[in-house]
């Protein structure tokens, strides 16, 4: 909370005439474990209301109870930082509520990933191809997802790269040597 401002005012640009150019003011909230040496979460807030609130998230230590260390420093002012020391009891995994996956979500592990569609935007599409034509033929009679679809043409892909006949030796390039 900022004392010094009224409701719904901001805070301005920090004070500082000799600085080279104009600084918003913005805090470093820091959650970690000092006898340890260990930083949990470094977050830079730079909220210029009156009130500001701040949720850290992180992964949670197994089950008990722990003591952390939350510094709270400025980038633009000298002697405002806080350190507070924070107790925090986790719980065991039974007691949370259970997490239950959206039927949408469950239907994305169908489709390709990111990974998979920029491999296939390589493949070209031949339909005078006889061989794929013969092998297509027992798989009509099934309905493929678009996903399965996908995986059979980088199938086929990786196969007819591993049957390529072309001969990739260098023997017959020719050197070439700059005149210094």
């Amino acid at each position: 909370t900022r004392n010094n401002l009224a409701d719904g005012e901001k805070a301005g640009l920090v004070h500082a005439p000799r600085f080279p150019f104009p600084k918003k003011e913005a805090w470093w909230i820091i959650l970690g474990q000092l006898k340890e040496g260990k930083i949990i979460s470094i977050d830079k807030v730079g909220n210029s209301n009156k009130k500001v609130q701040h949720a850290i998230k992180f992964l949670a230590p197994p089950q008990g109870t722990y003591e952390f260390d939350l510094l709270i420093k400025s980038n633009g002012y000298v002697g405002v930082d806080q350190k507070l020391k924070v107790d925090m009891t986790t719980l065991d995994n039974s007691a949370l509520p259970e997490y239950k996956v959206h039927p949408d979500d469950a239907e994305l592990d169908d489709e390709p990933t990111l990974f998979e569609e920029m491999l296939n935007a390589h493949i070209e599409q031949d339909s005078d191809d006889d061989d794929s034509d013969e092998e297509d033929s027992d798989d009509e009679d099934q309905p493929q997802t678009e996903a399965a679809k996908k995986k059979e043409q980088l199938r086929k892909a990786r196969q007819a790269d591993k049957d390529d006949d072309d001969d990739d030796s260098d023997d017959e390039a020719e050197e070439v040597y700059a005149d210094k």
